[in-house]
């Protein structure tokens, strides 16, 4: 049952027959709900944020964005249904905010809750045992600060509790809540250019997420790797005129995690790779050269290629008329051995006031795609505005 769950959960494996080349491998992990992009913004631009101009959803991203916002404070609520051609109730809810202490330093918070719908659990014998709604959530605290006038750095703790089966008994076994403490690190860069007759602002980002303990779910079961991902962004904001911008970003991620070895079928040795069952930091510093790697036609293994193979693309588009209404695109690109997520996605952002809107909807490359038709709302509510009007 725990190991069905992990899979509806998942936002990796979407793989199809008939279109694999090399060999598939994809790196497992648990709570992988907290890879799954949690505003409508970074959504509707293909999954990028690294390095993007500042928001109110920067926790998620890159927090050090915060300390470059021009409002002091603001709060956001996303909601997003996911996998509805799998299950009909299952939805992610993110809610975020950050403060400004003054001009060099920012806190931040964020709450991500995840629910896997109405299960009913049986036995062996397919007797219902009672239902449970399987849920994860993680609770953020993060504090950002400005080094020089360009540079910024910030650190989030964050507390995860994955629940999947209510204590219940999974075959023999006792069952419990897996829970995991872990961390941020994050750094943003960002400079005004000049494009000739145009203003532009070029800006790099990097977020090394979730640098945790590994989690289980029964006493017995080996500890798995929580979804440790590097991403590394840059962004470039063009400015046509007074009424109109555009800007173009890239991120790049890797998650750090050891890629599972190929054994031996008949002993269960490891041929090629890696053992996995190694401590966080060893698991993160091997994750880069650990692959079993593709064999080539010479009948020797690259694993050079592999690993060049678990780095997503991302790409996204933005623009704004008036810094009031947005129209944004984007690209995701997972390699085919790797899970195979290949998606554009669109949106549109709205300002009124005191409140901000966006949309966004997901439209994967090929057909039966789990995550087809996949909608993201988020609306988001400044203190500064507020302040200005209620006077």
């Amino acid at each position: 049952m725990i190991l069905f769950l992990g899979v509806i959960a998942s936002s990796s494996a979407q793989i199809t027959t008939g279109e694999l080349t090399g060999e598939i491998n994809v790196i497992q992990s648990a709570v992988p709900f907290l890879s799954i992009a949690p505003d409508s913004r970074a959504g509707a631009m293909g999954d990028v944020g690294a390095a993007t101009s500042p928001d109110i959803n920067s926790q998620h991203w890159n927090p050090a964005k915060y300390v470059f916002m021009e409002g002091q404070g603001g709060v956001a609520l996303s909601y997003t249904p996911w996998l509805r051609r799998l299950i009909p109730d299952i939805n992610l809810a993110y809610l975020v905010f950050y403060k400004k202490i003054d001009g060099l330093q920012s806190i931040s918070g964020s709450l991500r809750y995840f629910s896997l719908g109405n299960i009913v659990f049986t036995d062996v014998y397919g007797t219902a045992q009672g239902q449970f709604n399987p849920n994860e959530f993680a609770i953020d605290a993060g504090y950002s600060r400005l080094f020089t006038d360009n540079f910024s750095g910030a650190i989030v703790f964050r507390f995860i509790r994955s629940d999947l089966t209510g204590g219940k008994y999974v075959g023999d076994i006792d069952s419990k809540a897996g829970i995991a403490f872990a961390a941020d690190l994050s750094f943003y860069y960002t400079d005004k250019i000049d494009l000739g007759s145009k203003d532009g602002t070029l800006s790099f980002g990097t977020n090394i997420a979730n640098m945790g303990n590994k989690i289980s779910y029964t006493e017995t079961q080996e500890p798995s790797f929580i979804p440790i991902n590097w991403r590394l962004g840059g962004n470039l904001e063009v400015e046509l005129d007074d009424y109109n911008s555009f800007s173009f970003a890239l991120d790049l991620n890797k998650l750090l995690v050891p890629t599972p070895p190929i054994l031996n079928d008949t002993t269960d040795e490891i041929m090629y790779g890696k053992d996995p069952n190694v401590s966080v930091p060893l698991g993160m510093f091997r994750s880069f050269f650990d692959a079993p790697g593709y064999e080539l036609e010479n009948g020797k293994r690259s694993v050079f290629r592999e690993e060049l193979s678990e780095i997503t693309y991302s790409a996204g588009i933005e623009y704004w008329y008036r810094d009031q209404f947005a129209i944004r695109g984007g690209y995701f690109h997972e390699n085919v051995n790797k899970g195979n997520r290949k998606y554009f996605s669109l949106g549109v952002g709205l300002r009124l006031n005191i409140f901000e809107l966006d949309f966004a909807y997901l439209i994967p490359t090929y057909q039966n795609n789990p995550l087809a038709n996949t909608l993201r709302f988020t609306l988001g509510f400044d203190f500064d505005k507020y302040r200005s009007n209620s006077r």
